[in-house]
């Protein structure tokens, strides 16, 4: 099971960022989770939102350079070793992991971490496998 995510080129410049935000808030967007990466000039802010075609929408009519990834919301417990397990798992079956973050959970005793993977469809059966669940996109509050 696999989430859309949204990819947005970002000038590295202050003030872009609250641009951004201000575009997606006046639209009425909420913002699920947010990463931001770095390079010199641009960065990438990869956000998960409520309302996916709507961002996507007004982020191109505002002449935002964006792209939608699918990736993998994965459920981990709250607990030493529950993160090292999950990558173990999908390291072993030799699923590479491109890139991370977290997100809270208002589930009590655990958290979600958003996971760019090369291959969904084997990272999700080997995960299952394993006892470790994915999250569907309207399921992450």
């Amino acid at each position: 099971m696999t989430i859309k995510q949204i990819s947005v080129f970002l000038e590295n410049k202050p003030g872009k960022l609250a641009e951004f935000t201000k575009c997606l808030s006046q639209a009425g967007i909420n913002l699920r989770a947010l990463s931001v990466a770095e390079a010199s000039d641009f960065g990438i802010i990869r956000v998960l939102v409520d309302d996916i075609y709507n961002a996507t929408t007004v982020l191109r009519d505002a002449d935002y350079i964006c792209s939608i990834t699918e990736v993998l919301a994965v459920e981990v417990k709250d607990q030493p070793g529950a993160l090292a397990e999950m990558i173990s798992v999908l390291a072993d079956s030799g699923v590479n992991v491109e890139y991370m973050y977290a997100v809270t959970s208002s589930k009590k005793a655990s958290a979600y971490m958003i996971v760019r993977v090369s291959d969904n469809k084997a990272a999700v059966e080997v995960l299952e496998k394993a006892g470790i669940k994915t999250v569907a996109q309207d399921k992450l509050v």
